[in-house]
């Protein structure tokens, strides 16, 4: 029995870092990091941009394994700090908090998906077939708006055949 679970630990394990070098591999390789120093004029502080993402990692890693743990919301409204409006001021709370938490994680992920694709050069080689000369911030600007509108349309119906 306790060989089994060492199996499947050193499994588990091992999966987790085979993923996790997965993705610093394509954030090292599409060079995102230094590109943020380099578009802040923030390069001296490079180290602490890579600190950030690997305690980023860890922290996500942490509160997905241990999700019991990260729950600070049950421990606060058992006490009600603030009466009566404790739920509610809770609930501002945790709505600024994912507005911003989801507000970086889109700068993220659309910056990695630019920087992948400038990195296969795909932007420029499509301008150059179709002929087109000025207006490319406009089209990315189209693109991020259509992408947030899109994700917006999508969590209302989410949240919408909840009944929340």
């Amino acid at each position: 029995m306790i060989w089994q679970q060492i199996f499947f630990a050193v499994i588990g394990v091992s999966g987790g870092v085979l993923v996790s070098a997965g993705v610093f591999t394509v954030l090292l390789a599409v060079g995102l990091v230094p590109r943020f120093a380099g578009k802040t004029h923030t390069a001296d502080h490079i180290f602490l941009y890579e600190e950030m993402v690997v305690l980023g990692t860890l922290t996500g890693i942490y509160f997905s394994v241990f999700e019991n743990i990260g729950n600070v919301g049950e421990f606060i409204r058992s006490r009600l700090l603030f009466g009566e409006y404790t739920i509610r001021i809770w609930q501002i709370i945790a709505d600024i908090f994912l507005a911003a938490f989801g507000m970086f994680a889109g700068v993220f992920v659309g910056c990695l998906a630019l920087a992948i694709a400038e990195m296969l050069d795909s932007i420029p080689i499509l301008t150059r077939r179709i002929g087109f000369r000025h207006g490319l911030g406009m089209i990315v600007l189209a693109t991020a708006l259509g992408k947030m509108v899109g994700s917006f349309i999508y969590y209302v119906a989410s949240v919408w055949e909840a009944g929340l």
